[in-house]
C-alpha cells in the first residue's frame, strides 16, 4: 500500500512539473519556433529560426499576429484570441491574398524583412534567420 501511494505522490509531482511549464507556454507560446511551410514549400525549404520570446519583451501580440474574415481582410488582433499558424490564411490555397502575401515564405519576408530593415538592418540578412 505504501508504494502505490509513494508511486502515486511521484507521479503526481512530475505531471505538476511536467504540466506548469506547458501551461504557461501556451500562454504566450514557445520561446524560440521553427518557421516552415507545410502547404506551399520552396523548391528548396528552408526554415527559418524565430526567437518569439526575445520579440516578445520588446513588441506587443498585435503587431504580428492578426486574423482574417470572413470577407478575406485583415481583422486586427484581440487579446484572447486563438493565434493560427500563418500559413493558415497565407498559403495558394486561400483566396484573396496580395500576392505579395499569399504565401508563408512571402508574408514572411514582407513583415519580418521590413520590419528589420527599418529598425535593425543587420538583421535582414537571409543567414540571420535562415542558420546553415
Amino acid at each position: 500500500m505504501k508504494r502505490i501511494l509513494a508511486a502515486g505522490a511521484i507521479l503526481a509531482v512530475c505531471c505538476t512539473v511536467g504540466w506548469a511549464p506547458a501551461a504557461l507556454a501556451a500562454d504566450k507560446g514557445p520561446a524560440e519556433i521553427i518557421l516552415q511551410s507545410t502547404i506551399d514549400p520552396a523548391k528548396t525549404p528552408k526554415p527559418a529560426t524565430f526567437p518569439h520570446g526575445a520579440h516578445q519583451a520588446r513588441l506587443e501580440c498585435k503587431t504580428c499576429h492578426h486574423s482574417k474574415g470572413p470577407d478575406g481582410k485583415r481583422i486586427e488582433f484581440v487579446e484572447g484570441q486563438k493565434i493560427e499558424k500563418c500559413e493558415t490564411c497565407h498559403n495558394t490555397k486561400a483566396a484573396g491574398m496580395p500576392e505579395k502575401l499569399n504565401t508563408f515564405k512571402d508574408a514572411g519576408h514582407a513583415l519580418c524583412q521590413d520590419c528589420h530593415k527599418k529598425t535593425k538592418p543587420e538583421l535582414a540578412k537571409c543567414s540571420v534567420c535562415h542558420k546553415k
